[in-house]
């Protein structure tokens, strides 16, 4: 190395990412694959089931969380909550997965249900939350099967009840 002159380098340890800049580390490691470090508790799977088959919920709302490194569930809420009770129980500055079993009647007159699977990710949550859930996501879908549609939401808007009924449709 020449005298004075500063190296970048990026190191690959395992599966870890390790940033440096010279000697000085610039950022801790990072988990290159996130997603499958990523558990999910029995629980989600067991609720889910019960919403799914046994219409036991009307959502469930998922958190991560990052110590136990494992996707739990936050909070159920019970058959005859609105779809304002739902939106109400998910935090406004923080991400979240959630669960919402829509019923709806179509333009024939037929009861219909379809399960939603909510991505809320909110311009105003820490950058770090954002990329935790981003890389978990389609690991955790997988799990909960039977998810019928789909929705990544940053503002509320992209979640109000006119969104789901277009959507549900």
């Amino acid at each position: 190395m020449v005298d004075g002159a500063v190296t970048l380098s990026l190191c690959f340890n395992g599966l870890s990412v390790i940033v440096s800049w010279g000697t000085e580390l610039l950022m801790p490691p990072l988990m290159a694959n996130a997603a499958s470090g990523m558990a999910v508790d029995d629980q989600c799977k067991l609720k889910f089931l019960e919403l799914k088959s046994k219409r036991t919920y009307r959502f469930i709302i998922f958190k991560i969380e990052e110590k136990q490194k494992q996707v739990i569930v936050e909070k159920v809420g019970e058959p005859n909550q609105s779809y304002e009770d739902f939106t109400a129980s998910i935090p406004a500055d923080e991400c979240r997965y959630a669960v919402y079993d829509f019923d709806f009647v179509t333009a024939e007159n037929c009861q219909k249900s379809r399960i939603f699977f909510i991505a809320w990710s909110p311009d105003n949550a820490k950058v770090r939350s954002k990329m935790i859930y981003a890389s978990s996501k389609d690991r955790f879908k997988r799990e909960l099967d039977g998810i019928q549609v789909e929705l990544q939401a940053t503002d509320p808007s992209e979640m109000d009840l006119d969104v789901i009924k277009s959507r549900a449709a």
